[in-house]
């Protein structure tokens, strides 16, 4: 079974025995990433990552002192993967809800005949966008590019070799931690989603990061629009070579599990 990590505040006592019901119910353990509280952060502490310098050319907003501890957070996951040498890890926020058999969806994700980085198991308020490509799997669910990577970060199976780069491409940050991942072009880590999607959020709870949350300060229309339009372009020819790499590897045993995306230079093997 893969190591299955959850991200929970230290205050969030209930969330976190949540947690422990829901994977208990399926035979499943988990381990606690302490997430950090960017609200406890002296400005030297955020500035380490965190660049305004990055978030006003990038982003329409400054980063809440929540949205950057959440992508400390994150971050702090993926580097216990490295650490570690996990081959790969689930990595949950504390308001996931399991919908489904947890058990078929790591044996999909272990047996996927495609090299993968990165695959999410969950979409923001369950959000759909276009399928570019999909590959059928066993018990119903299918593992699928959509033309944009969906956002949110409830759910996730991440690589040694995706957790590597994405440490490496997100040592200094500007944006959300779910909105730079779709950032593909950037980041040089693609990702899946897998469909039907075993984790939900639950919305009924109130965000550790809303509530602390300072008021959005909004760039100009146009410099928003500009930014948008550079995504979108650039997300168009990244996603495309990754469909391409996708049915390439379906039709050779060249690729492995965790290998680089094809449009990456600089492939990890370490």
């Amino acid at each position: 079974m893969p190591t299955i990590f959850v991200i929970n505040l230290a205050r969030s006592t209930e969330r976190l025995a949540n947690s422990q019901r829901q994977l208990a119910a399926h035979g499943l353990s988990f381990e606690r990433i302490d997430a950090i509280d960017g609200a406890t952060l002296t400005p030297a502490q955020r500035a380490i990552n965190y660049s305004p310098s990055l978030n006003k050319q990038k982003y329409h907003y400054p980063l809440s002192a929540g949205q950057i501890g959440c992508y400390l957070s994150h971050r702090k996951a993926w580097q216990t993967i490295v650490d570690r040498q996990l081959d790969y890890a689930i990595v949950l926020e504390d308001d996931f809800i399991l919908k489904n058999d947890l058990n078929h969806t790591i044996k999909n994700i272990e047996q996927a005949p495609i090299d993968w980085q990165m695959i999410k198991l969950s979409a923001y308020q369950n959000r759909t966008h276009p399928i570019a490509y999909q590959v059928a799997l066993q018990h119903h669910q299918h593992l699928v590019i959509h033309k944009k990577l969906m956002t949110g970060c409830c759910a996730t199976a991440i690589s040694y070799h995706g957790a590597k780069q994405l440490l490496a491409a997100t040592q200094a940050f500007g944006r959300p931690v779910d909105c730079d991942l779709q950032h593909i072009w950037e980041t040089q880590v693609a990702g899946y989603s897998l469909l039907p999607y075993p984790f939900g959020q639950n919305h009924e709870q109130v965000s550790d990061i809303k509530s602390r949350s300072a008021a959005r300060v909004k760039k100009s229309f146009l410099t928003r629009k500009r930014q948008q339009l550079s995504s979108a372009v650039n997300n168009k020819f990244a996603t495309a070579a990754f469909v391409k790499h996708t049915k390439r590897a379906l039709s050779t045993s060249e690729y492995k599990k965790g290998a680089a995306a094809p449009f990456i230079n600089n492939v990890l093997k370490q």
